[in-house]
């Protein structure tokens, strides 16, 4: 059987959860594809970047406590951070933060698209919803 991911030093049951949901269960699996492809992973899953998420697991698998990481390391691993979380906001990007079936699915016009407002301004909004409501119940 597999070592469970809370054996990793460092992390516990709610992290070991979140990589449940991203398909990761367990520490092997997060060994073999390295600190910067299971942060990804659970970022692409849906769990919301935060620095100190990334450089614990980080310090997990070097077998350190989560606040050995200081100095230049830290700043090393803020600079590895933000291009982790610029690479999963470019994947939500493409696919509107909907899921890759979705995507797809839009993309084939299979989906019907929700109707976007013209305007972002909430004025001209609520004046737009008020004359089509008018026109509506003119005879």
């Amino acid at each position: 059987m597999p070592d469970p991911v809370s054996s990793i030093p460092n992390l516990g049951p709610a992290t070991e959860a979140a990589f449940a949901r991203a398909g990761i269960h367990s520490a092997d699996a997060i060994r073999a594809m390295g600190a910067d492809a299971a942060y990804l992973a659970l970022m692409r899953s849906g769990t919301p970047p935060h620095f100190i998420g990334y450089y614990v697991l980080v310090m997990g698998l070097q077998g350190r406590p989560w606040n050995d990481c200081q100095g230049e390391e830290k700043k090393a691993l803020r600079l590895r951070f933000d291009a982790l979380k610029a690479e999963a906001a470019g994947d939500l990007a493409k696919t509107k933060g909907r899921s890759e079936l979705e995507a797809a699915l839009d993309f084939f016009g299979v989906v019907e698209r929700k109707a976007q407002p013209t305007s972002s301004r909430p004025e001209k909004k609520n004046a737009i919803s008020r004359a089509a409501a008018a026109s509506e119940s003119e005879p």
